[in-house]
């Protein structure tokens, strides 16, 4: 059957230059060229190609048709004309003038605290909000930004806590680029120490006032005077010796003076006029993020302009999604969230990177093609960097040897974090090593526990496996057996940090394996009155012994460490149960047990370097 002729003078062209993408279809092309999905198709099909209304096109057939019609068109790469539009709005959000921005009412100011480690900072913000977060702390260091809201007299503040040890530096900057005034914590038996050097200089470069919080006043050897002359010799001169920065005395031990610093901090957020618009289209910055086995991925983001609310599309860096909840600071959950209020979102399609802007979208269709975008562009620069590493690199313990030969060595790693804050932390620290004769390449970086595929791909590019906070599953630990690969765990950031520079130094001290004994899933919790939680477990491999020392992981990732506190099979207390039993296992001091969590027991073997 002979198709009717195409007449381009069936509609008038569209004017001006049309923004069309690559591997559209004629249902996408149509409506934009003023045409139907049928006139693509019957003009392809007269031309030879045979092709469907929801077929996607060639960039030949696409500009063929244009030509035909006299159109002109621009071809753009999928999600491309999404994110310059999404730019576009943010632009058009951001650009107010002066009267309008003086119209807005006052917002929340949002509060960095900063200092050196052990200065008190935690402890601080715990009597602030009168929570306790100190205690579960490897190495009492605050490792991950937690935004908190407190209400005084009857006005809120928004607290951001950045980690005090210098190897979190990009968090501690990216705080300072999110607040409105940064809080420095200097202890008053201690002084300005580099760290506090390191938070100054932050503070400066987000241009945000600084308040000095000179805690451990209560102390015997406590020198304010001395502390403030360190003060002024870095340019941060006293208000009461006739300066601009303003110092109160506190302790946050003895809860003395934090009401000081709070009317403080509220007299400079009124000075520095902060204001927003609780209208329009949502914006702010991602905090923090991670992945959790029952709500799937989490991020803390802090609203700075519009409302957040449940259900509304959203897009944080190559992550997006509709807002499924809302989650406070309390852990309350919540239908809409404005300016300066920091909120989990639930619904993101993947852990977003902290640090990301976050905005909602016009619609779902938007949000996923411009995180689609990004995440193409994103593995188009990795790959360059993984052919880079994949050419070549040393293991941890040759690059000594690398070094002494007069080569430079590299060293391919594959880092993994339990969050994205610490991802970053550690990566950051990692790349300060560097020196002209060893080189650092990251192969890859993630989020969550070691898996099979990151065993393959260090096996791959002969790299070393660093954790942080995250352990391998039994397979990718037989894995990497096979393949060789080296995996090693840390908690603290330190101990990382110090093995690295050691192999770099030809010091690597003797190594602690690490040797898992045994592995059982937990089936079933029971609750037992006078006892607490009990696991119900099956053991999938080796012997679970009483008093062992235990981890305890939910996806790869370790939530608690400690002991076998009992072990029964059936109504007996038993020493151990093997591989293919049942048994009930109560743990020391642990009581937040889940059906699907694994119970791993180890053991520590020295194994003396040669």
């Amino acid at each position: 059957m002979d198709l009717p002729s195409y007449t381009p003078a069936d509609a008038p062209v569209p004017a001006g230059t049309v923004v069309v993408e690559r591997a559209s279809t004629p249902q996408d092309i149509g409506p934009k060229l003023n045409r139907t999905a049928a006139d693509v198709v019957r003009f392809l099909m007269q031309q030879g190609e045979m092709v469907t209304a929801t077929q996607s096109l060639s960039d030949d057939m696409i500009e063929l048709f244009a030509a035909e019609i006299g159109a002109e068109i621009r071809l753009v790469d999928p999600g491309e004309e999404q994110e310059v539009e999404l730019q576009r709005l943010l632009e058009m959000d951001e650009d107010v003038s002066d009267a309008v921005y003086e119209s807005w009412p006052h917002r929340p100011p949002v509060i960095t605290v900063m200092g050196h480690v052990d200065h008190g900072k935690t402890k601080l913000l715990d009597q602030i909000r009168n929570a306790n977060v100190v205690a579960g702390e490897a190495g009492g260091i605050t490792q991950h930004i937690g935004a908190y809201q407190v209400v005084r007299d009857g006005r809120a503040i928004t607290f951001v806590d950045t980690p005090g040890h210098e190897a979190f530096t990009a968090m501690r900057a990216r705080g300072a680029d999110a607040t409105d005034i940064v809080v420095l914590v200097v202890a008053a038996d201690d002084g300005v120490m580099p760290q506090t050097v390191e938070a100054i200089n932050h503070a400066r470069a987000a241009e945000v006032p600084i308040v000095v919080a000179l805690n451990k006043i209560d102390r015997e050897n406590a020198d304010p005077n001395r502390v403030r002359q360190q003060l002024a010799d870095n340019d941060l001169v006293p208000e009461d010796w006739g300066g601009e920065t303003i110092v109160v005395e506190c302790s946050a031990l003895q809860n003395l003076g934090l009401d000081d610093l709070l009317e403080n901090l509220l007299v400079v957020a009124e000075l520095e006029d902060l204001r927003s618009t609780d209208d329009g289209r949502a914006s702010g910055v991602v905090l923090e993020s991670h992945l959790d086995i029952g709500r799937g991925p989490v991020a803390t983001v802090l609203v700075q302009k519009g409302t957040l609310r449940v259900g509304e599309p959203v897009v944080a860096g190559a992550a997006w999604g509709r807002v499924r909840a809302l989650i406070t600071d309390v852990g309350e959950q919540v239908r809409e969230a404005g300016p300066s209020v920091p909120v989990q979102v639930l619904g993101l399609s993947e852990p977003a990177v902290a640090g990301d802007r976050f905005v909602v979208a016009p619609d779902e269709k938007v949000a996923a093609k411009v995180a689609s975008t990004r995440e193409h562009w994103k593995r188009v620069a990795n790959l360059g960097r993984e052919a880079h590493a994949m050419a070549g690199g040393a293991k941890l313990e040759d690059i000594f040897t690398q070094i002494q030969a007069g080569e430079t060595a590299t060293l391919n790693l594959i880092v993994k974090a339990d969050v994205t804050g610490s991802l970053e932390a550690v990566t950051e620290s990692l790349r300060k090593l560097e020196r002209d004769d060893v080189k650092l390449s990251f192969v890859h970086r993630g989020v969550g526990g070691i898996t099979e595929n990151d065993i393959q791909l260090a096996a791959a590019s002969n790299a070393t496996i660093l954790g942080f906070n995250v352990r391998p599953d039994r397979k990718a630990r037989e894995l990497a057996e096979t393949e060789h690969v080296e995996i090693r765990t840390y908690e603290i950031i330190y101990k990382l940090l110090e093995d690295i520079e050691n192999a770099m130094l030809g010091l690597l001290a003797p190594e602690f394996e690490e040797v898992v004994t045994g592995e059982a899933e937990v089936r079933e919790v029971f609750r037992v009155p006078r006892v607490g939680a009990v696991a119900g477990c099956m053991v999938t491999s080796g012997v679970i012994t009483r008093n062992s020392k235990v981890r305890f992981l939910r996806d790869g990732t370790i939530i608690w460490k400690g002991a076998v506190a009992s072990l029964r099979r059936f109504k007996d207390d038993v020493r151990e149960v093997a591989a293919g039993f049942e048994c009930g296992v109560g743990l020391s001091d642990f009581q937040d047990l889940k059906s699907g969590d694994i119970i791993e027991t180890f053991e520590e073997r020295e194994i003396p370097r040669t």
